[in-house]
């Protein structure tokens, strides 16, 4: 199914139904041709689409509010900010891998960004200096490297990310929680405004209009993480939304960076609890994040003075490692697949992963993930 913009209308709509999601708003759009076919589909077939129980059939079925869909519309067509959908080619890439990309999203400022290498920032409200400091310190830094770097716009670790990017030249993205006419938090409306203007750009998948409501924000993180090759904890509770930030980009199957915290912070033991369950790497310098992503930047290259074949396929491994190694040939795999394939404990194979690390020819990504280098 192709959808295109005379199709807003009805994608507008089903973006209106409460509780419907992105999820299920794709799955109905598989099941037809056009999107305004969902609109003719009686409960039974409503029913027979995965993730769509009686109540939801029931709020499609009784959907009338085509003047709000039309308002929309015609606001967006009037204003300094422009409507992608899912189906456009200018929709970023990365956030359409993800297991539930927004149907539409609404952006002030440059749609381009959106398609650039990126990096997410995030962090707790109640910053302290520490953290506000080394946001901003990371920001700039990762804006030397090419990097566009993405946040909410809240206050603290946030707000610290943008500026930092700003004052070094470079080009941010601010994620919504709220309608686009209607940023939040209000005290950072000319903040967002300067990134607009800078190259960079506001988004939310939420229509204009949207409140900032408190359940809005934890769905807006995963666009955060989703746009992005990493994210980077800098100061977080063991809850709250950057907490939740690092969970999605795991589950998205993207790096997590975590900046490490004195032990009688608290503002930052949510980071230190990231680091010792191995649900993030320790950063200490940009170039701890740099060298990471490196591998998802660049198309690898033939080196011509280098052998075509796996770097662990010129060294002299034993039975064990190169087992390991073969079955990483085929995709990176958490250690807990390794050590059921190979019939072996995980306190076996660790020691082994490590000895492979050190000999450069496997790498370790969040969460015991273990690949090829």
């Amino acid at each position: 199914m192709e959808t295109t913009n005379q199709h807003l209308r009805e994608l507008v709509a089903l973006n209106l139904i409460p509780n419907l999601g992105a999820q299920r708003i794709r799955a109905l759009l598989k099941a037809v041709d056009q999107p305004q076919d969902v609109f003719r589909l009686s409960r039974t077939q409503l029913t027979s689409v995965y993730g769509i129980g009686e109540a939801t059939a029931n709020q499609i079925l009784a959907f009338d509010d085509w003047k709000e869909a039309d308002r929309i519309i015609e606001k967006t067509q009037h204003a300094d900010f422009s409507l992608l959908t899912i189906a456009d080619e200018a929709y970023p890439k990365l956030l359409k891998q993800i297991y539930d990309p927004p149907i539409l999203l609404w952006v002030r400022g440059d749609a381009a960004v959106l398609d650039t290498d990126a990096i997410a920032i995030v962090g707790t409200r109640s910053a302290s200096d520490y953290g506000k400091d080394i946001a901003r310190d990371l920001a700039g830094e990762l804006v030397a490297a090419g990097l566009t770097v993405v946040s909410g716009l809240a206050y603290g670790i946030d707000a610290a990310s943008h500026r930092g990017t700003l004052v070094a030249g470079g080009r941010t993205i601010a994620v919504l929680g709220s309608g686009i006419d209607n940023i939040y938090p209000s005290k950072n409306i000319r903040l967002a405004f300067e990134m607009a203007e800078q190259g960079g750009a506001v988004i939310t998948e939420f229509p204009p209009g949207t409140e900032p409501d408190a359940g809005n924000f934890p769905v807006r993180n995963r666009i955060v993480s989703g746009l992005t090759l990493g994210t980077v904890v800098v100061e977080s509770g063991l809850k709250g939304g950057s907490m939740i930030t690092a969970s999605s980009a795991l589950d998205q199957n993207r790096e997590v960076f975590v900046v490490p915290h004195s032990l009688r912070s608290k503002t930052g033991i949510g980071c230190n609890h990231l680091i010792k369950t191995g649900q993030g790497k320790l950063i200490q310098t940009v170039d701890d994040i740099l060298y990471e992503i490196d591998i998802h930047r660049k198309n690898p290259v033939q080196n011509d003075h280098e052998p075509a074949e796996r770097r662990w396929k010129r060294k002299e491994l034993d039975s064990l490692s190169v087992s390991i190694c073969e079955l990483l040939e085929e995709s990176p795999k958490h250690v807990d697949e390794l050590a059921e394939r190979l019939g072996r404990s995980t306190h076996q194979l660790l020691p082994k992963l490590l000895e492979l690390e050190i000999q450069e020819c496997v790498r370790q990504t969040a969460g015991k993930n273990f690949e090829l280098r």
